[in-house]
């Protein structure tokens, strides 16, 4: 993942949390630059907290563990542009979005995998009541 992204010479990596946070300092790591994250914030989208501050104009990479619905990684590129940064990629170690998801940016995913998902409504396991396991 960091060896595909090098060329867009990101200066941060910023990926939300939870999942994007260790991959962040991870590919920060790799790419000899910072790595920070993007936490909830009260609005229900994500900001960064904790002292992280980005230049105007900083080259940010933002990173995730899984795509599935694109929201958490669109709301860490509002962040970036919220304080003033450039976000110039995304890269996720799975895409299980089925190419549905467009950022506007430069994409990589390590890997591919397509579930079928649900909205609890039209689950057909929760309509025959066969409960959720968690093991």
């Amino acid at each position: 993942m960091a060896d595909a992204m090098r060329h867009l010479e990101p200066q941060t990596v910023a990926g939300p949390t939870t999942g994007g946070l260790l991959l962040a300092y991870e590919l920060a790591r790799q790419l000899g630059v910072r790595g920070i994250f993007a936490e909830r914030d009260e609005g229900g989208g994500r900001s960064f907290q904790r002292d992280f501050r980005l230049e105007p104009g900083e080259r940010v990479l933002v990173v995730d563990d899984i795509l599935t619905s694109g929201i958490s990684l669109n709301d860490t590129i509002e962040a970036v542009r919220r304080v003033g940064g450039e976000p110039v990629g995304v890269t996720v170690v799975v895409d299980r979005s089925g190419g549905k998801v467009d950022f506007g940016l430069p994409f990589v995913a390590a890997t591919e995998f397509e579930l079928q998902t649900y909205d609890p409504a039209d689950c057909p396991l929760c309509r025959e009541g066969v409960p959720l396991k968690i093991t």
